[in-house]
């Protein structure tokens, strides 16, 4: 069985589009915080990491 295709996007500003960061990726679900790079807080990060099970992929735009 394969796992789920499960993206995550932060964005800093409510200006900026964060459907840009997955386009063109099909993705099962999408985990969308809106926070500052510094802010440590990111509450969607957390509930796909609790979401998240083996066999799964994690598709992100970029690290930072």
């Amino acid at each position: 069985m394969t796992g789920q295709r499960i993206g995550y996007i932060r964005v800093s500003t409510f200006d900026q589009n964060p459907e840009r960061q997955l386009e063109g990726v099909k993705v099962d679900r999408a985990f969308s915080d809106k926070a500052s790079g510094k802010d440590v807080k990111r509450p969607q990060l957390e509930a796909l990491i609790s979401f998240a099970r083996t066999g799964d992929t994690v598709v992100v735009h970029s690290m930072d």
